[in-house]
């Protein structure tokens, strides 16, 4: 392994000057290329352990990683899905190591209980990817996911400066308890409203990612505090179902709402606020093609030194933006 440290930045074009850090850091370790088992004309057996496959930003990472792998020659890609069950992950993940796969993607359901079994798959040489959401410690090859202090925060200025100028009280629907985004998310909202002391979070509950239980959630809160103007959600299904809810009970007029994922997708965020129910996403690009991109790097190439950190950019996406944005992504028509 070389002992060298070096930080590159990569120029990144976004709508968002804030969130503008698009970059590669601190080579790692390809696990000395991958125990030297690589090269062109081999077959590869790649595991992708996904945190669930209920969440319409995973079902697109799926499908990103599994598109990506097609055109590497040799590459085999089997995806598990954890169901938002920590166990099952984990045998997931020794399921992998049982099958001898040579590298393994990872989306934790959480943080602290995937870190033993990632350090386990790690430890034995086997290249580790983790995507999105991160483990503790050190024992993995790379990560690869956006800035989630800084999503957060571009979603708080946003707040501060556009949507509630005047100020007014906010209902927070978090990601899922122990995951890093939802704790991320969550700070970087907060730095970005302190510059409107007249903005204030009057609560904040989990919805787990998921829009049904962003729904009854959101019920709950509205009822609680009929006099919330706006509802921040930690991703675009909750969002949505917190737009329904509001619906329901004739608030969907007076109170206002904003996601995070920014998929181009017709059910995603961006055709949400393009037809009004949204006010604002900002883009989590899924990471899967950057992670099938390093997974050639170490397999194919032999890489002994790769970026240990890869933060993809991001951007904020309005009604002014939303339809030249969701053609720019390749939006599904």
């Amino acid at each position: 392994m070389r002992t060298r440290t070096v930080l590159l930045a990569l120029l990144c074009t976004g709508a968002l000057a804030a969130s503008s850090a698009c970059s590669v850091e601190k080579p790692s370790d390809g696990r000395d290329a991958a125990a030297r088992n690589c090269g062109t004309g081999k077959d590869f057996l790649i595991g992708m352990s996904q945190a669930n496959n209920a969440e319409p930003y995973r079902q697109v990472m799926n499908n990103d990683v599994q598109t990506a792998a097609k055109s590497v020659p040799g590459f085999s890609v089997v995806v598990s899905d954890a169901a938002q069950d920590n166990s099952k992950q984990v045998a997931d993940v020794e399921n992998f190591l049982t099958q001898k796969i040579d590298l393994l993607i990872i989306s934790p359901n959480e943080a602290k209980p995937l870190t033993a079994v990632v350090r386990k798959a790690y430890d034995r040489g086997v290249p580790v990817i983790v995507l999105d959401r991160k483990v503790e410690g050190e024992a993995y090859t790379a990560f690869i996911g956006g800035d989630n202090v800084a999503i957060g925060r571009a979603a708080g200025e946003f707040y501060a400066t556009t949507l509630l100028p005047d100020g007014g009280k906010v209902i927070e629907i978090a990601g899922l308890p122990g995951s890093t985004p939802a704790a991320e998310r969550a700070q970087g909202f907060r730095e970005g409203i302190a510059a409107n002391p007249k903005i204030e979070v009057v609560a904040s509950q989990p919805g787990d990612w998921l829009r049904e239980k962003g729904q009854s959630v959101a019920d709950a809160l509205l009822k609680a505090h009929p006099d919330a103007v706006a509802v921040y959600a930690h991703n675009d299904p909750m969002a949505e179902g917190a737009y329904l809810a509001a619906k329901a009970a004739g608030l969907h007029t007076k109170v206002k709402f904003t996601g995070i994922d920014a998929l181009p997708v017709p059910s995603g965020g961006i055709k949400a606020v393009e037809q009004g129910r949204l006010a604002a996403t900002f883009q989590y690009a899924t990471g899967g093609r950057e992670a099938v991109d390093l997974a050639r790097r170490i397999l194919v190439d032999c890489a002994e030194d790769v970026p240990r950190t890869t933060t993809l950019d991001t951007m904020r996406v309005t009604k002014d933006n939303a339809a030249e944005t969701y053609a720019k992504l390749g939006g599904v028509a």
